[in-house]
């Protein structure tokens, strides 16, 4: 009933909604570009309440363009929350649901080798917002972290729908961290000699900003879509120097890290955004803003200090891989002057899956399955209120886990056959009152859109396998 409900709702404010014109013909189609920041908190960003670090150019997207106050990534960790992304499919529905699949997928090492990885990775049957896009005619790029190959040689970029790539892949160890000997180059492994042997030569935040200014200067007289998945302020903490945080009083040396990380971070977003200028393609561009999941890259005595010292998540309850609030909400902005009013704000609640069938909206791309919305009634429309939809999620670690939202509500099962926790958002934000015994109805209602919407798969089977 939830899912009929939405839908026939959805569909009528769509049809109401005063779009954007579609294109005449001949008429250049808009560039679309996603920027995303990797364990960046709902909270590490000044127009999101930070006041320690300063972010002027983030915070200049959200002056120009629109900023969603209840927005939430596709999962808590880093690999689900980008195939959700990539795919437009919720985790009950993604192929891949955790950094780790419980099946299938493929065995690997990590770090000194030793530990072993079970990884899910996409396979052919999967179609990407790229493979979408390249399909009516846009050049695509991405430019960083991908982290949808796994262990698997042909689960790259290339083969799912990127015309362009430069970055770094789980498979090769020599591509990772801030300052890596190797580069992949598409398909190509590519030395990188100022940091070879262990030298800080080229920040990778710096080389990512440096390969999208690039590829919009050779494709501006085209649409295209361009992704920028930056890794920062992902840990290991490391920057070039504490950029204008040195003289902090006060301050440890990880927390002027972490600041300089965000503030490297928002000078390639300033880049980026001179560039598009430069160019003339500010009213051609439409750029998306957000981070992949809640703040603090794993649960050490040193990054909780630093997240609570910047009150990453916000004042919300969790950090990542949690389920709780401040381990989903992100960020995020959406800029595309004279389209998008300047300086909106909007409460309607989106999440990851709703980014394909948008970006497939503006481009005059056709519908493809997605289990999101396009978001564009509301991005024309900052007073535009949602019909209550269903939102939903699950994750694996360090158990099957499951999280729906619906209108205010929202309800956590934090264990297979759990019995569920249900918060009032709208009186509750940071979850602090279980009120699941005075709403028995609404309960049920979460539970059964729950049990819809979660489907066993290969990576993900239900029972799990034993050990």
């Amino acid at each position: 009933m939830i899912r009929r409900e939405f839908i026939a709702s959805a569909l009528a404010a769509i049809a109401a909604a005063p779009a954007f014109a579609a294109p005449q013909p001949g008429a250049r189609r808009p560039n679309i570009i996603f920027i995303l920041a990797d364990d960046m908190g709902y909270g590490d960003t000044a127009v999101y309440g930070q006041r320690r670090i300063a972010t002027p150019n983030i915070d200049r997207l959200a002056r120009d363009g629109m900023r969603f106050t209840q927005a939430y990534a596709g999962a808590p960790v880093c690999g689900p929350s980008r195939c959700a992304l990539m795919t437009g499919m919720h985790t009950g529905h993604a192929r891949i649901r955790d950094n780790t699949a419980l099946a299938a997928g493929k065995l690997g090492t990590k770090g000194n080798g030793k530990q072993l990885w079970r990884r899910p990775n996409l396979l052919p049957d999967d179609r990407t917002v790229a493979q979408y896009l390249q399909g009516a005619g846009y050049r695509t790029g991405l430019m960083g972290k991908w982290h949808l190959d796994g262990f698997e040689t042909k689960a790259t970029p290339p083969n799912f729908g990127f015309d362009e790539f430069k970055g770094w892949l789980i498979q090769y160890e020599s591509t990772q961290g801030y300052w890596p000997a190797q580069r992949v180059h598409d398909a190509t492994l590519v030395d990188i000699p100022e940091n070879a042997n262990g030298k800080h030569g080229r920040y990778d935040t710096d080389m990512i900003t440096d390969d999208a200014i690039d590829f919009v200067e050779r494709h501006r007289s085209r649409p295209f879509f361009l992704y920028a998945a930056y890794n920062s302020p992902h840990s290991p903490f490391t920057a070039p120097d504490f950029g204008p945080y040195a003289d902090r009083a006060g301050w440890s040396d990880d927390e002027k890290t972490y600041a300089a990380m965000i503030h490297y971070l928002d000078l390639g977003i300033g880049r980026l955004l001179d560039k598009l200028a430069g160019a003339g393609l500010d009213k051609d561009t439409v750029i998306f803003f957000a981070s992949d999941n809640g703040p603090r890259s794993e649960p050490t005595a040193q990054q909780t200090r630093i997240t609570d010292f910047f009150d990453s998540n916000g004042g919300l309850t969790g950090y990542k891989r949690d389920m709780y609030e401040g381990g989903i909400r992100t960020p995020w902005i959406v800029r595309w002057p004279e389209k998008i009013p300047a300086g909106a704000v909007s409460d309607v609640p989106v999440y990851f899956p709703d980014f394909l069938p948008t970006a497939l909206d503006l481009a005059g791309a056709p519908v493809a399955r997605s289990d999101g919305v396009s978001l564009r009634p509301f991005l024309v429309d900052a007073r535009r209120k949602a019909a209550d939809r269903f939102l939903y999620w699950e994750f694996y670690d360090p158990e099957f886990r499951q999280v729906a939202r619906w209108g205010k509500w929202k309800a956590l099962r934090m264990k297979r056959d759990g019995a569920l926790e249900l918060y009032d958002l709208s009186r509750d934000p940071k979850e602090s009152r279980n009120v699941a015994a005075d709403h028995p109805d609404i309960v049920a209602r979460m539970a059964e859109g729950m049990a819809r919407e979660h489907v066993a798969s290969a990576e993900y089977p239900d029972p799990p396998p034993k050990g």
